[in-house]
């Protein structure tokens, strides 16, 4: 239960990462995203705005900041990573400049979401297993979720088959913003006060986990069960890592190692499969 706890947000997120990396596109900024909303979160929380409110508000703006990243993608046709690269930078900048580093303190009592309990499970929990589900089914199920495979393994063939390839790339840029700022509240509530500061290697574990949980990276294939289970695998190996007393430098070094080697082997699986094609 702690394990799964401790990334069921850095979960969340990799659901909207995944469907991004599935039509061939990937975004870097997500870790900034969320850093800034979990204190735009607070922020308001501490203008006196009613809780629900402060914890909807940050998911409209990353829908939009996300949506506004798709559009550079899909209209102005910039690279996915070129473009998000900088928006990492304004992010984690703008966040800088507008709170000096200084920690968000002070909350209301109701403010924290990821504290509760249902049924005794936490409520981030709860988060990643219905978000989990539902987006495994309508990726599997929905015309819109099938279009978002199809881009991803041909986008050319895609857009003569008559589906929308650019509209489609800025709404699963704009889904991925939704799933970045329910991951952001989830972030902002889990303690009492609230980090002003981008954590570290944020988008580098997310990306990890949707890559390790079978999304190719190349787009085309791959789950959000894939994504989360691999969240909760790296929280595990984070864990075991602590206990035998290995320094946590290394935990980055695995999460590189275990992207390349995810990378390498679905080059090969695909590289079989045109073979026996």
């Amino acid at each position: 239960m702690s394990i799964a706890l401790a990334h069921a947000y850095i979960a969340v997120a990799a659901i909207g990462m995944s469907m991004v990396i599935i039509t061939g596109n990937i975004d870097i900024s997500v870790g900034s995203l969320i850093g800034v909303l979990a204190a735009v979160c607070g922020t308001l929380a501490n203008m006196g705005l009613p809780i629900g409110l402060a914890w909807l508000l940050p998911i409209l703006l990353a829908i939009v900041i996300s949506g506004s990243l798709g559009v550079l993608v899909a209209y102005c046709r910039i690279p996915s990573i070129v473009a998000s690269l900088g928006y990492l930078s304004i992010l984690k900048g703008g966040l800088i400049i507008w709170t000096g580093g200084a920690w968000i303190t002070d909350l209301p009592e109701n403010f924290g979401l990821a504290l509760q309990r249902w049924g005794g499970v936490p409520a981030p929990i709860w988060a990643m297993l219905i978000l989990t589900a539902l987006a495994a089914y309508w990726m599997r199920n929905s015309r819109t979720g099938r279009a978002f495979y199809a881009i991803g393994g041909n986008a050319e063939a895609a857009r003569l088959a008559g589906i929308p390839t650019q509209r489609m790339v800025v709404l699963v840029f704009m889904l991925n913003g939704l799933f970045a700022g329910i991951a952001g509240i989830l972030f902002a509530t889990q303690l009492k006060v609230i980090q002003t500061t981008v954590p570290p290697y944020l988008e580098l574990t997310i990306i990890t986990a949707a890559v390790v949980g079978g999304v190719s990276i190349l787009g085309g294939t791959g789950t959000v069960i894939g994504s989360t289970l691999a969240a909760v695998l790296l929280a595990a190996i984070g864990s075991a890592l602590i206990f035998i007393d290995v320094s946590p430098f290394w935990l980055r070094a695995t999460y590189g190692t275990l992207i390349l080697v995810t990378v390498l082997f679905d080059l090969h699986r695909r590289r079989l499969q045109q073979r026996a094609s």
